[in-house]
């Protein structure tokens, strides 16, 4: 097993946990009717994200490595942080597009990986996950294009 593989796996892990915390507080912090699409997009991603979560640490134990906890855990996703006015959806918007950018970097970085590494169970994984991750942006990407218009 490839060291690279395991140790973009539990970033990956600790990612998507981070995600959920701030998919999760952004989704209760908005206020206004226009913030109400996106903080139901949050809520629906919270479930698929939780689930990424579970697949990569299933796929740690499969391979005799243990999921990380929180004592592991570093947060990095600072411009996805709720914003002090509560009606500031589009900050929210620039947010989620920096999170899915940094998982479908990791992502495509663990394909690489795991191919070199002969591990097709972990790319495929990895494949998967990235096509939601890519949605997920394209999905941003459409809300940012409404605000910026206003």
């Amino acid at each position: 097993m490839s060291e690279e593989v395991t140790r973009l796996l539990r970033k990956a892990y600790l990612d998507e946990h981070e995600t959920v915390l701030n998919y999760m507080t952004n989704a209760i912090v908005l206020d206004g009717v226009r913030a109400e699409e996106v903080k139901e997009s949050l809520q629906t991603d919270i479930q698929e994200e939780l689930n990424h979560a579970e697949q990569l640490g299933q796929r740690l134990k499969q391979l005799d490595e243990r999921p990380p906890a929180s004592g592991e855990f570093k947060a990095n996703q600072h411009s996805l942080q709720p914003p002090e006015d509560s009606m500031d959806v589009l900050s929210v918007i620039e947010g989620v597009l920096d999170a899915e950018e940094d998982a479908i970097e990791t992502y495509r970085a663990l394909i690489k990986a795991a191919e070199e590494a002969d591990d097709p169970v972990t790319e495929d994984i990895a494949v998967t996950i990235l096509a939601d991750e890519e949605a997920h942006r394209t999905e941003f990407r459409g809300y940012r294009k409404e605000y910026q218009r206003d």
